[in-house]
């Protein structure tokens, strides 16, 4: 939170969810510099037509609260960060559960968040951007990258030791 809050120049409107720590980590980060709000959902028994091994509970309603600021209220929402976390989960099955691309190393796990952050805002184009990508409808990039492209500037940030680079070819 507090690596969020150094990045904006602003003051912002924030909506959580109900996870209690977010109340402490806004706090520490913004202090009083900030709209925040907590929508919570209230979920009740899954419908007996929809039960199965994996169902998930049934929204019943939702929570508002003011906790810092003025908030509006018609932005109060946790749709956006929802639909970025669904469109993570389907371009990367290390977020899926119950598959064998589930991230089991920690490390792995951060690498690939990278890469993916990085396609996602400069190598996919978006439709809801006429044909654009992210950084480039924020005038952040000119040009849409490719995936040899970022190949390429991974690449340049490795050590340079023998003609195969960092990695040394295994003796028998």
């Amino acid at each position: 939170m507090e690596d969020v809050a150094s990045r904006l120049l602003l003051r912002v409107q924030l909506t959580s969810d109900g996870h209690a720590p977010y109340l402490q980590a806004v706090e520490n980060a913004f202090g009083d510099d900030i709209n925040y709000a907590m929508l919570q959902k209230i979920y009740g028994a899954a419908p007996d037509s929809t039960k199965g091994r994996y169902s998930p509970a049934e929204c019943i309603g939702t929570r508002q609260q003011i906790i810092e600021g003025r908030p509006d209220p018609k932005h109060i929402s946790t749709s956006f960060a929802e639909r970025q976390n669904l469109t993570m989960r389907m371009h990367m099955r290390r977020f899926t559960r119950l598959t064998n691309a589930f991230s089991k190393k920690f490390e792995n796990h951060m690498h690939m968040v990278a890469l993916y952050t990085v396609w996602y805002n400069y190598v996919k184009q978006h439709k809801s951007l006429k044909g654009l990508s992210p950084a480039m409808a924020a005038n952040i990039s000119d040009t849409l990258w490719s995936m040899t492209d970022l190949a390429e500037m991974i690449d340049a940030t490795l050590p340079k030791s023998g003609p195969r680079g960092p990695y040394k070819k295994r003796v028998s």
